[in-house]
């Protein structure tokens, strides 16, 4: 067993604790494998050990990896873009992608909808929550969300299937419940409304413990899969 192989066992083991602890089955929770920055090399082997998520920042890094794929004839994988999405870029995201997590505004979630090729199903799309309103970060406040909910749901090109958020570092383990919490609780409201919303990506290495205890069903690991990751071309 390869290094990869070894670490997604790892992480594999930790989601399944984690959720037995709450209750929940291992099942209902996706790993999200953050490859950016990660050569096409280390993502194949990901794949040979049973990987088949993958989240990407950088909208032509991943465009790069999907094409490569493609080429080897390698089928069933599914790729995540999980930065800000600029609109000079939402072409690229929306001809490659098969899901968007940092929709947070109509503006965008236009775009998408309509640069979506017909050919392909519905992007599916994940509304962007700035859960602890830190000024760096995008994302809606939660006040917000209904309004740009009902925007969404609205635009053929795209699908509504949760949301997203990237808390603030905090090492306390109910400070992160209580913060996933509010994100989970949100979650279940658009879910009550909205039939197809099913997803809500939260957590990370750090906080995914708390996020799965709260309600999380897609948590987002990059470095204790791949290892540290190499920003110099970026």
């Amino acid at each position: 067993m390869n290094d990869i192989a070894h670490n997604l066992a790892q992480v594999r083991d930790k989601i399944s604790a984690a959720a037995t602890r709450c209750g929940r089955a291992p099942e209902e929770v996706t790993l999200l494998a953050v490859s950016k920055t990660k050569p096409a090399s280390d993502v194949a082997e990901a794949i040979a050990a049973g990987q088949r998520a993958f989240g990407e920042n950088y909208v032509q890094e991943g465009v790069d990896k999907i094409r490569y794929f493609q080429e080897q004839g390698i089928e069933g994988i599914q790729w995540h873009f999980i930065g800000p999405l600029q609109s000079n870029k939402s072409r690229l995201v929306a001809e490659h992608f098969d899901w968007c997590h940092t929709v947070d505004r109509l503006r965008i979630a236009s775009r998408l909808s309509e640069q979506r090729p017909a050919t392909l199903p519905a992007l599916n799309v994940l509304i962007q929550i700035n859960i602890s309103d830190e000024q760096s970060k995008s994302g809606i406040a939660l006040s917000e969300l209904d309004t740009l909910a009902q925007q969404v749901v609205e635009l053929p090109g795209i699908c509504l299937r949760g949301l997203m958020a990237i808390p603030a570092p905090e090492a306390d383990y109910d400070r992160q419940f209580a913060v996933a919490r509010q994100m989970a609780v949100a979650f279940e409201a658009l879910k009550a409304r909205y039939p197809g919303v099913d997803t809500l990506s939260l957590g990370m290495t750090d906080d995914m413990a708390a996020a799965i205890a709260a309600g999380s069903t897609m948590v987002r690991i990059g470095t204790a899969i791949f290892g540290a990751r190499n920003y110099i071309k970026n």
